[in-house]
């Protein structure tokens, strides 16, 4: 579609059918024909910081009230809540979630190396504070593997030093350390509900975006690994020594297969037991999932079970057998967590912060998204926040949903999260009643229960296979964070893990797909030539284009790409059009010289006529007739043999740098599709300078075709309209560019003919 085409007016006419064909027809728009048909505004229509702080601490009534329905979500949903739609199957549901929540909250508390009762705490407070300020409906918040065993590596590094500081004599007790556990644990729990606090108030929900999927998988991966290794010594009946840091876990697992001649059989019998019918009974679970009303508390029942057969047997003084032991019951008051630790697991803190809240955001969403509501994504780290903040006072430790609860929640009928105040209800109910009849509890069927547990976390190996077919830069996020997790611990690896992941995005828009674009017949369509057959060149005219945004990590290799694709050695040919000027230049002062030369020879015995000759200055088209009556004017013959010389080598768009730009197929314009650039920064911006620049020297007109309105006033606060290169030069697309390209040519070729 030519210019003059394109110029009949703004209609669009469109027909109908799925294989519509649709014609524009309207004038070529450069930036500023733009700004005048688009009537671009020239004001910001984004209110000052002055007026942005004034709005912000005017109070009204409706203002308030706002505030609190935002900040507190049951205000808003809990008085519309529906009885009969909604009572029959949140009852259901929190009966079915409170009892997963009594093993494995009794299960996890092993992994954060706590007595278990405290586990059960956790599953009660920091339920209740999620009910009042989180804003999803299906997630179960409490106890989950990955936080804990987070936990327990703190626990495990600083507890012994703590005893041993208070019992220096009589060597390190094991109650005194359990204590000493769990003030770590409320600390750094504490700790963890304020970073979570202050990054929900400042609106730094977004963080979790860092943290992609196949990191999170890999990460949660490599820690079910962590958990399998940690409870080993329980189904095992062994006691491996304890390690931190890095290769803790390849240093627990030789020293626990050192120790495994020494493994005790009846604990062993007991593990392969509950092993054997959780995973029966889960997998009939599985299969029946749609006949059965609720799934079997298989779980509970093994509990039950295994307390009563343990308790009867009298197992514990006959075989040995490791027991829970004593459960007080009741509850604990409330103790403020010990602010002398926050120094020693600041760093443990954020980790299990941002893990946390980003297990609790993904699981959040995926259920929103199922059922068609919407998560807050900052007042979800809020809630998170305030129900460790609230639970560190009541020796809980950190929490996040947990996606086996979560799905029994959203199974069985749950609709809001009045379920978990149900839930909340069995647990308190056992707690402050029930909680000494499971001391007699064996540990190692609370370590089958953990282990069966991971399941799902372990079928996250299958993303392998799948990642590796459809994006490896994703799978190398998936492997390394894994890696980086079994070998470096659960801290360092998720630091590892995240800065290596913004390093293949770097990396990413460092090595863009650069691309010249072809048009293809018929339509106003420009693809990559190299992968559409139909998208062909345009005789002079050189198309080029990134795959991404032009910023300072990849500005030099955006220019040697251009040059490279485009074939124009802009470097090359300046050295060439120097060395041509030099050399024209030593031709003219040769050929000065001869004819002075001449002319003293001629002083002497020449007629005035072939004086008259040497005389005619030189560079005039004068080698026959006229003043010189035949004689050659040798000035002239040597630069005319000099320019002769010089358009046998100098490159085709070379040759109009004398004799005016032609109406050939020579490149002599260069289009920029700018179209994926979101952003401009100094260095970009001196290197689209650079570019007019360079390619102007050599003759070839530079365009720039697609640039967003947002990068156009980036451009236009750096200055770089300005000089030679006008706006003039910017075009809504490359169509546009093109048209414009071809009109102008049309024109100067229609003048010089």
């Amino acid at each position: 579609m030519s210019a003059s085409e394109e110029a009949s007016g703004d209609d669009v006419e469109q027909s109908d059918g799925s294989g519509a064909d649709y014609f524009v027809h309207r004038k070529v728009l450069d930036e500023l024909r733009l700004q005048e048909v688009a009537e671009k505004r020239t004001w910001s229509t984004k209110p000052t910081l002055a007026e942005h702080v004034k709005q912000s601490l005017r109070c009204s009534a409706p203002r308030l009230r706002r505030w609190l329905l935002n900040w507190v979500p049951v205000l808003d949903w809990l008085p519309r809540y529906s009885l009969r739609e909604n009572a029959l199957g949140d009852l259901i549901s929190g009966c079915s979630v409170g009892i997963m929540h009594l093993p494995q909250g009794m299960a996890y508390a092993l992994l954060a190396s706590l007595p278990p009762v405290f586990g059960l705490y956790t599953s009660l407070y920091p339920v209740l504070v999620y009910f009042i300020f989180g804003t999803s409906r299906h997630i179960s918040v409490g106890t989950f593997a990955v936080v804990s065993i987070m936990i327990g590596g703190v626990t495990e590094r600083l507890a012994p030093a703590v005893a041993n500081a208070t019992n220096a004599t009589e060597g390190v007790d094991s109650a005194d350390a359990a204590a000493a556990r769990v003030k770590i644990a409320c600390s750094l729990t504490l700790l963890t509900g304020i970073f979570q606090i202050l990054l929900g108030v400042v609106k730094f929900g977004f963080v979790v975006t860092y943290l992609s999927e196949p990191l999170v998988r890999g990460y949660t991966t490599g820690s079910a690994c962590h958990v399998c290794v940690s409870q080993l010594k329980y189904l095992f009946g062994v006691a491996p020594g304890r390690f931190s840091g890095p290769l803790s876990l390849i240093h627990t697992l030789v020293d626990l297969c050192s120790l495994l001649p020494g493994t005790r059989v009846p604990e062993l019998l007991v593990s392969i037991l509950a092993l054997f019918v959780l995973i029966l009974v889960k997998e009939v679970n599985g299969c029946y999932r749609e006949k059965l009303p609720l799934p079997i508390p298989i779980e509970l029942i093994v509990v039950v079970a295994a307390t009563i057969i343990t308790h009867f047997c009298g197992l514990p003084s006959k075989y040995d057998i490791n027991v829970v032991g004593e459960i007080p019951s009741g509850l604990q008051a409330p103790l403020l967590p010990d602010a002398t630790f926050f120094s020693s697991v600041i760093g443990d803190a954020f980790a299990i912060a941002i893990v946390g809240y980003a297990i609790n955001i993904s699981l959040g969403k995926t259920f929103a998204l199922k059922h068609g509501y919407k998560v807050d994504s900052n007042q979800e780290l809020l809630a998170l926040g305030l129900s460790n903040t609230v639970g560190s006072f009541f020796q809980c430790y950190s929490v996040t949903s947990s996606l086996s609860r979560s799905l029994v929640q959203e199974s069985t009928g749950g609709k809001t999260q009045v379920a978990g105040v149900i839930s909340s209800v069995i647990v308190f109910i056992t707690v402050f009643k029930l909680g000494p009849l499971f001391e007699d509890l064996p540990k190692a069927v609370l370590s089958t229960i953990v282990l069966v547990n991971l399941k799902g976390m372990f079928k996250q190996f299958l993303d392998v296979p799948a990642l590796w077919r459809s994006n490896r830069p994703d799978l190398l996020v998936w492997l390394v964070t894994f890696l980086s997790t079994i070998l470096l611990n659960l801290d360092l690896g998720l630091a590892v893990s995240v800065g290596f992941a913004m390093l293949t995005v770097i990396f990413r828009t460092q090595l863009p797909t650069y691309s010249i674009l072809g048009h293809v017949s018929g339509t106003d369509l420009y693809l990559d030539t190299e992968t559409y057959s139909q998208a062909k060149e345009i005789p002079g005219i050189k198309i080029f284009r990134s795959s991404t945004t032009i910023y300072y990590t990849n500005a030099e290799m955006y220019v040697e790409a251009l040059q490279e694709k485009s074939g124009i050695t802009v470097g090359k040919l300046l050295t060439e059009k120097k060395k041509l000027k030099r050399k024209q230049d030593k031709e003219k002062k040769k050929a000065i010289k001869e004819a002075e030369g001449q002319l003293k020879s001629l002083n002497t015995n020449s007629s005035p006529t072939m004086m008259e000759a040497v005389k005619v200055p030189a560079g005039t088209h004068q080698v026959n007739g006229g003043p010189g009556n035949g004689h050659v004017n040798w000035a002239f013959r040597h630069e005319a043999a000099a320019a002769a010389a010089a358009s046998d080598t100098q490159p085709s768009h070379e040759g109009d740098v004398e004799q005016g730009r032609g109406c050939g197929p020579d490149t002599h314009s260069l289009i920029l599709d700018v179209s994926t650039t979101s952003f401009v920064d100094t260095v970009a911006v001196k290197t689209l300078k650079n570019v007019f620049q360079d390619f102007g020297q050599i003759d070839v007109d530079v365009y720039l075709a697609g640039c967003q309105a947002c990068v156009v006033e980036q451009l236009d606060r750096a200055s770089f309209f300005s000089g030679s290169i006008s706006k003039r030069r910017l075009f809504v697309s490359v169509h546009d560019a093109v048209s414009h390209i071809r009109h102008s040519a049309d024109a100067t070729c229609t003048t010089q003919m």
